[in-house]
């Protein structure tokens, strides 16, 4: 949708950060609103396709500011040699964070940005922040991930249990084969996949609805911003990134961070057995911060901004608007 009016902004450009051409997009009604800096989910799951499906209303108070990161989408589309792949660990994508923030801060003339992340995305904006607190008004985590193996524990737990509540014979057994888990051997794909399975079924990523997810998967099909070949590289480079980031992945935590410079919020989904919220609450608990706030999303699971876009709105308007002192 167009972005109408004089004092508005609406780009979509690709721009080198450390050697790679990355995709941004930058919409908003009004120059003049705080930058909310959103950092993308998966690995390799990015944003851009989807957010006609809830970003719109969030445009008239906030400047939106996306970006495929290395290895997704667009970005992957444009630069997928051996030279990107041999870049592909968490610190890179930590590192390219920071010059988007700050190539973001020069482009629309501001000092400070909200950093808001998913998933995935938490990971390196969690290490932004505690780098780089210069940059950033507040941080907002949203299906945020603070120990990797204890999600994944706490999810296939969610799973096997809802399989018994449901008297579900065939998912108790498949469960079962995978215990312990995630247990002393290797965290691979092929198990988290297996793992995840049941989880995301029972509505670990998105609470009451159709546990295909097509709503989400299926929505770069009308997006205005992706063509046919985009489309394809969404999935051709989650599998080129996750691969290369697994063996770091698994071993994150955040828990020993019991201090943080800046404002933190923590927005959770009640039913998020994909990156349980039960971590982060306790986390959130005992941190010291300037700021800190937890919003719980009651009929959201992992994906709070599509489940419950009205709430998300009013909530950073509520609990992160008047942290911008700009």
């Amino acid at each position: 949708m167009r972005i109408p009016g004089p004092d508005g902004v609406q780009e979509t450009y690709s721009t080198p950060i450390h050697g790679v051409e990355q995709w941004i997009s930058i919409r908003g009604q009004d120059r003049a609103n705080p930058v909310i800096l959103f950092v993308h989910g998966g690995p390799a799951s990015p944003t851009m396709p989807s957010l006609w499906q809830f970003q719109r209303p969030l445009e008239e108070y906030f400047t939106m500011v996306h970006y495929d990161q290395r290895g997704a989408g667009k970005t992957y589309r444009e630069d997928h040699s051996d030279a990107v792949a041999r870049t592909i660990r968490i610190q890179t994508y930590v590192d390219d964070l920071v010059a988007v923030a700050e190539h973001v801060r020069a482009r629309l003339g501001k000092d400070r940005l909200v950093l808001m992340a998913h998933s995935w995305g938490t990971i390196p904006a969690m290490h932004a922040a505690l780098a780089r607190p210069d940059l950033f008004h507040a941080y907002v985590g949203v299906g945020q991930v603070i120990n990797v193996r204890d999600n994944e524990r706490i999810s296939i737990e969610y799973g096997l249990a809802e399989a018994k509540r449901r008297g579900d014979d065939d998912a108790v057994r498949e469960i079962e084969v995978l215990l312990p888990y995630p247990g002393d051997q290797p965290l691979t794909r092929e198990r988290i996949v297996a793992a995840r399975k049941w989880p995301q079924h029972y509505g670990g990523m998105a609470a009451h609805r159709d546990a295909t997810n097509l709503w989400f998967y299926g929505a770069a099909r009308l997006s205005p911003d992706y063509d046919a070949q985009d489309r394809t590289a969404i999935n051709a480079g989650s599998l080129f990134t996750l691969e290369r980031l697994l063996d770091e992945f698994v071993q994150v935590d955040f828990k020993p961070v019991r201090t943080f410079p800046i404002p933190v919020v923590m927005f959770m989904g009640r039913h998020d057995y994909t990156t349980p919220s039960q971590p982060t609450a306790e986390w959130l608990s005992r941190v010291d911060a300037p700021y800190k706030r937890g919003v719980w999303f009651e009929r959201s699971a992992h994906m709070i901004p599509w489940e419950e876009p009205g709430r998300t709105l009013l909530s950073l308007l509520d609990t992160v608007r008047p942290l911008v002192r700009e």
